[in-house]
């Protein structure tokens, strides 16, 4: 057989190799041929080298990713791996080199942008997955309230801390067989996360003799770690939300040439000490100082105040969990995914997992540090005992399935208080569980991917009650609220109920955002723009809307006079606009929600600027989006800020345990991550309109590349 790669009609390499290392490395081969751009810019993430390939652009996240020591972590966690998963992880390196070597990796933005890939480290992937996952947990929020608490006071923060963190909205649903028309489980569900182009994760199909699985990948790391169907069983996840990162404010001192930190037992040397330089592609080089106490590599501040470490699972105990994922694809049953997933450490996930013997569970996935709540909550003293880590890990749940479970990022699912402190309102469980309740037995492939499309809005009941409390108002917005409380909340695109719905909430959040009560939120936060995203007050006054609504009158919120307000400016504004021609073409839900993929080479403009690219940054076409952050169909949108999408289903998936061949999927933009190729974008108007398409698994409708 040797190793031989195949295509289906939509351009997903099946892989086959004769071992499991011969398959590491045409996965990693593959990889750098077909997304040969963006694993090599996760790679200078993982280093803290975007500046050297790109300019000045990239100094802030370089200065982080040298802070935070990912690229000595991800080495420290390659080095505690054993010989076997060093020996997978080095042949899909290999894999990558040979394609380096092969020339294979000529991608277009190396052209536009003036740089070009290099070889790979043995650690280099687990330093892509960090990449992925370093400001996918909790710490950043920490930094929000910690701002809450300096502006606002300490009492605002409960009322900031919604049921929601930033940016949650993955789905997971499992059926087990006694509600299935085959009498086999069925799992599906739809990750979420930035719209990147390419896509974050590769549809591929992984064989040799031990194994043959399809699912998605991480370009850039090898298996398939988050989901998949290995034929008699499969699995898949999603953010359980827990709590596992902490900030610990550091009191650094200098003696002599010694730098010391103030921990529980007094002054000690700091573990680490030194300084860095970051090159700079066409400008001077900067330099970093890296400091590492016992708590964690500090991440801001310095001797000279404001020092904040770090603390992960994954530094503490030198893992990433990397260990699990070869006897994750050599998984034939619930229980041997549930055994592998044992030695995972981050991010901590929720997982679903069904097998063909009927079983069906649901756990959770990763290491919770055990320590005092308030490390939950804000940066805490690095000096004070109570809030040191013991060494304990908590235990995470696990149970079987009897019928139906449903996680949506939400407390229940998350294994609640025990694990975490915020997470996903309830909207999203509860009405896919609604929608599989109500279709009854006999479930199908079909029943799953309606509700992946469901646009009901969880959140309207909120809403619609503040409208009915809106008054006096003026003849148009009169009009403008009845008609809103005759819609029936549905986030359609073309409904033009929905976007006069989501004009008046923008209105109500730009409101609410610039009252006295909380406009010292725009105040100076002190911290990098990298974190930019966690501190705007506009973003986060939107992401809080359903919490401060309810309870915003004990920070002296008048939220009935805002909503009148706000209704008053939509009527106006939209009086105004149809008396214009503009009007016939900004009148739905989808003129207003559309689409925002980010290409990494925005970020960086100069340098294609530089290097002659022009505009030569990849794109897709516009495209028209239902569906709204608190839909089953969450993509998500910044109200206040922007209505376009920016965040959504990164994936969408049905796993049929009674036959793999009838299960589908779907990405937003394709398989292909060269802009010039066919399937760069194929599957996008599929996604947009939420079909699937099939899962091939007969290797004689594949074609067999012969490059």
């Amino acid at each position: 057989m040797s190793a031989e790669t195949f295509r289906d009609p939509w351009g997903i390499p099946h892989l086959r190799a004769d071992s499991a290392d011969e398959l590491a490395f045409l996965q990693g081969k593959n990889a750098a041929t077909d997304r040969s751009w963006q694993i090599e810019m996760e790679r200078w993430r993982a280093e803290g080298r975007t500046a050297e390939h790109l300019g000045a652009d990239g100094i802030e996240w370089d200065r982080f990713a040298r802070r935070a020591r990912l690229d000595d972590t991800a080495r420290r966690c390659f080095q505690n791996l054993d010989a076997e998963t060093q020996r997978w992880c080095t042949a899909y390196v290999d894999g990558v080199n040979h394609a380096l070597d092969s020339k294979l990796r000529d991608a277009p933005e190396f052209r536009n942008a003036g740089t070009a890939p290099a070889a790979w480290q043995p650690w280099t992937p687990l330093g892509v997955f960090m990449v992925h996952h370093i400001l996918f947990g909790t710490f950043p929020n920490k930094l929000w309230r910690e701002h809450i608490a300096k502006t606002l006071g300490p009492d605002a923060v409960a009322l900031f801390s919604i049921e929601a963190p930033v940016w949650a909205g993955s789905n997971a649903w499992a059926a087990a067989g006694g509600l299935t028309a085959t009498g086999s489980p069925l799992i599906a569900g739809d990750p979420h996360r930035l719209l990147e182009l390419p896509g974050v994760y590769q549809q591929v199909r992984l064989a040799c003799p031990e194994f043959d699985v399809v699912g998605l990948a991480f370009p850039g790391v090898p298996g398939l770690p988050h989901f998949g169907h290995a034929g008699t069983v499969a699995w898949a996840i999603t953010n359980a939300m827990a709590d596992y990162q902490d900030l610990y404010q550091e009191q650094l001192r200098r003696s002599g040439n010694v730098l010391l930190a103030l921990g529980p037992d007094g002054d000690s040397p700091v573990r680490a000490h030194h300084e860095e330089a970051i090159l700079v592609r066409g400008g001077a080089a900067e330099t970093v100082e890296v400091i590492e106490t016992d708590r964690g590599p500090v991440i801001l501040g310095g001797p000279d105040g404001g020092a904040l470490s770090l603390r992960t699972p994954a530094r503490a105990a030198e893992s990433l969990g990397f260990q699990a994922l070869l006897p994750l694809l050599r998984s034939r049953s619930a229980d041997d995914v549930e055994q592998a997933l044992g030695a995972w450490v981050e991010p901590v996930n929720c997982v679903l997992v069904a097998d063909s013997g009927g079983v069906v569970r649901q756990l959770v996935a990763g290491k919770v540090p055990a320590r005092n709540r308030d490390n939950r909550v804000r940066p805490v003293p690095g000096w004070s005992a109570e809030h040191q880590w013991t060494g304990d890990w908590e235990d995470l749940p696990a149970s079987p399935v009897p019928g139906l479970a449903v996680h949506a990022n939400d407390r229940e699912a998350g294994g609640g208080d025990r694990l975490g402190l915020e997470f996903a309102p309830a909207h999203r469980a509860r009405r896919i569980r609604q929608l599989l309740e109500e279709h009854g037995p006999g479930l199908d492939a079909a029943t799953m991917q309606d509700i992946h499309t469901d646009t009901w809005l969880g959140s309207w009941p909120v809403f619609r009650a503040l409208l009915e409390g809106s008054a006096p108002l003026s003849d148009a917005a009169l009009k403008l609220r009845d008609r809103l409380l005759q819609w029936s909340g549905h986030m359609d695109a073309d409904s033009g109920d929905a976007a006069f719905f989501a004009a008046w909430r923008s209105a109500l959040v730009l409101d609410l955002a610039n009252s006295p009560a909380l406009l010292r939120l725009a105040d100076p936060h002190g911290y990098p723009a990298l974190f930019a995203p966690w501190l705007h007050p506009v973003a986060r006054t939107g992401f809080a809307l359903e919490s401060l609504l309810t309870n915003g009158r004990a920070l002296g919120l008048d939220v009935d006079a805002a909503a009148r307000r706000a209704l008053e400016e939509t009527a106006l504004e939209e009086t105004a606009l149809e008396e214009t021609a503009a009007a016939a073409s900004a009148g739905t839900w989808g003129d207003r929600h559309t689409a925002l993929p980010l290409h990494a080479l925005l970020e960086h403009g100069s340098a294609v600027e530089k290097a002659g690219g022009g505009g030569a940054v990849p794109g897709v076409p516009p495209t028209r989006l239902s569906g709204d952050t608190a839909c089953v169909l969450s993509t998500e949108s910044l109200p206040g800020a922007s209505d376009r999408c920016f965040r959504g289903p990164v994936a969408r998936y049905i796993w049929d345990i009674a036959d793999r061949a009838n299960s589908r999927w779907v990405v937003p933009f394709g398989a292909s991550g060269l802009p010039q190729d066919q399937h760069f974008a194929s599957q996008l108007p599929l996604w947009a309109a939420g079909e699937l398409i099939p899962v091939i698994t007969d290797w004689e409708q594949l074609t067999k590349e012969t490059t």
